[in-house]
C-alpha cells in the first residue's frame, strides 16, 4: 500500500491541475460572452447616435460630464479658426500615411474647441501649401465629438517642445499653443467634411472589433479538453474498481 500511495500523488496532482485549468477557462469564456454583451451594446449606442440629428456642442457647464458615453455623437459649432495655432498629429488612413489637422475654433460663445479639420499628405503639412483652404471668419462645423488621446501613440509619447505629436491629446496641445486650460474644451470634434483645397474631413473610422464569441467558444473548447483529460485520468481507477467489484460478486 504504501508503494502504491507515491504513484498515487502524480495523477492527483495532474487531476487537480485539469480542474483549476477547467475552472479558469469555463470563467474565461463567461467573461468573454460579458464582454460581447458589453461591445453589442456599445455599437447599437453608437450607431444610434451617427443616425441622430446633430446637437450643440457642449460648453464649459457640462464638460464635467462628457465620458464615454458621448463619443461620436454628431455635434454642430459654429466660430472662428486660429489657423495659427494649428497642429498635426501622426496619422494612418485609407489615404496613406500623414497628419490630422487639429485647429483651435473660437466658438461664438467664447470657449475653445479643438477641430479636427482632417487628413492631410506629408506634402500639405505646412499651411502655406493649403492656404485656399484656410477659411476666415465664422463657420458652422458638424462633426463626431471624440475623447482626448492622452500621452501619445503606442511606444511613442508626444513631444511638444519639438512639436512631435503622436496622438490627439487635447489638454496637450493647448498647453503647448498657450490656450488657457479652462477655456478648452476636454475633447475635440472629427469635421465630417471638407473645406476646398483644405485638410479631407469626413474619414472618421466607427468601427469595432468583435470577436468575442469566437473566444468565448475557444475558452469553453479548452474547458472540455481539461474535463476529458481528467476522465482520462481517473478513468483506470473506475476499470479497477469495477472489476474488483466484479471480483468479489463472484
Amino acid at each position: 500500500m504504501d508503494k502504491a500511495r507515491p504513484r498515487r500523488w502524480p495523477r492527483l496532482a495532474l487531476l487537480a491541475g485539469l480542474a483549476l485549468a477547467f475552472i479558469g477557462f469555463v470563467a474565461l469564456g463567461s467573461w468573454q460572452l460579458e464582454r460581447r454583451t458589453w461591445k453589442l451594446a456599445l455599437i447599437e449606442r453608437v450607431e444610434a447616435q451617427l443616425q441622430a440629428s446633430p446637437v450643440e456642442a457642449p460648453g464649459p457647464a457640462a464638460w464635467d460630464r462628457i465620458d464615454r458615453d458621448d463619443e461620436y455623437r454628431r455635434l454642430r459649432v459654429s466660430g472662428r479658426y486660429h489657423h495659427d495655432l494649428e497642429t498635426c498629429t501622426q496619422a494612418v488612413t485609407v489615404r496613406g500615411p500623414g497628419c490630422w489637422v487639429l485647429t483651435p475654433l473660437e466658438t461664438v460663445d467664447g470657449w475653445t474647441v479643438l477641430i479636427n479639420r482632417g487628413f492631410v499628405d506629408p506634402a500639405q503639412r505646412e499651411p502655406a501649401t493649403r492656404a485656399d483652404g484656410q477659411p476666415e471668419g465664422i463657420v458652422a462645423i458638424d462633426g463626431l465629438l471624440r475623447l482626448s488621446e492622452p500621452r501619445g501613440g503606442f511606444l511613442r509619447r508626444n513631444d511638444p517642445v519639438q512639436s512631435r505629436w503622436y496622438s490627439r491629446d487635447v489638454l496637450a496641445i493647448a498647453a503647448a499653443r498657450g490656450l488657457p486650460a479652462e477655456r478648452v474644451a476636454p475633447y475635440f470634434i472629427d469635421a465630417g467634411s471638407s473645406v476646398r483645397g483644405g485638410p479631407v474631413g469626413g474619414l472618421t473610422v466607427v468601427r469595432f472589433h468583435n470577436s468575442h464569441l469566437v473566444y468565448a467558444l475557444t475558452w469553453y473548447g479548452l474547458a472540455a479538453l481539461s474535463l476529458a483529460g481528467a476522465l482520462l485520468v481517473i478513468r483506470p481507477d473506475w476499470r479497477r474498481r469495477r472489476s474488483r467489484g466484479h471480483a468479489e460478486s463472484l
